[in-house]
């Protein structure tokens, strides 16, 4: 399995390189420079790797949430490979990506991740890590972070930017306190292409026309046009 991930929904920049289990990744801590950076990156991943675009199997994308600008550029860049070399495309949860970096990195196996989407909100996910992977244990929203849907039991740990800014009501919404939570990490390709294997595996590409991203402040995004 050979595939492309690209993940900017943060301040991070990052690519990644799946190779039939192997995985190589560029990651730079980059804001409102990802459009500059990211296809030299993806360019020197697979020159370094002496792989076409041609021969990968699919690519993917951290689909969102996350900033609106970033979530684009990674949704454009794919959806441009994949129509130039008609790859298929795995969408995949900027959350879930991040939970997965809590899980790969730490050894936490109940993770809630929280990314700050500004205006006292928080987008929010929970996730259980099972086999290396995660798996969604609530549905992922934007919303005040003292309203996150309470958690039960024990072992929680808090991944992104949503913990170093809300910290305390979040914990609000804990059964039990956060065992420890680490409010710098961001997500990484190199997790975006893990959790796309799996999904490739279980059916879950689509064509590049149906790879879109995901923003959940939709009403952010569709303004009525100005007068």
């Amino acid at each position: 399995m050979k595939l492309l991930a690209i993940e900017t929904a943060t301040e991070a920049c990052s690519v990644a390189l799946y190779l039939d289990g192997e995985v190589r990744e560029v990651f730079r801590l980059a804001p409102r420079e990802h459009a500059r950076l990211v296809l030299g990156m993806a360019d020197g991943l697979l020159a370094e790797a002496a792989v076409n675009p041609a021969q990968l199997d699919a690519v993917a994308f951290g689909r969102g949430p996350g900033a609106f600008t970033g979530v684009r550029i990674a949704t454009s860049v794919v959806q441009g490979i994949a129509f130039a070399t008609e790859l298929p495309v795995v969408p995949v949860s900027t959350l879930a990506a991040l939970a997965q970096g809590g899980c790969r990195e730490f050894g936490w196996q109940r993770i809630a991740t929280a990314i700050d989407a500004r205006m006292d909100e928080v987008y929010w996910g929970a996730y259980a890590c099972v086999d290396g992977l995660v798996q969604t244990q609530q549905e992922e929203r934007v919303c005040p972070a003292g309203e996150v849907p309470l958690l039960e039991g024990e072992g929680w740990h808090g991944v992104g930017s949503g913990w170093n800014a809300y910290e305390d009501e979040l914990k609000g919404r804990l059964d039990s306190a956060v065992i420890d939570s680490c409010g710098d990490c961001l997500p990484h390709a190199q997790d975006v292409a893990r959790l796309a294997v799996a999904a490739f595996d279980r059916g879950e590409a689509v064509s590049a026309e149906k790879a879109l991203p995901i923003y959940l402040r939709d009403q952010v995004v569709h303004r009525p046009a100005a007068k």
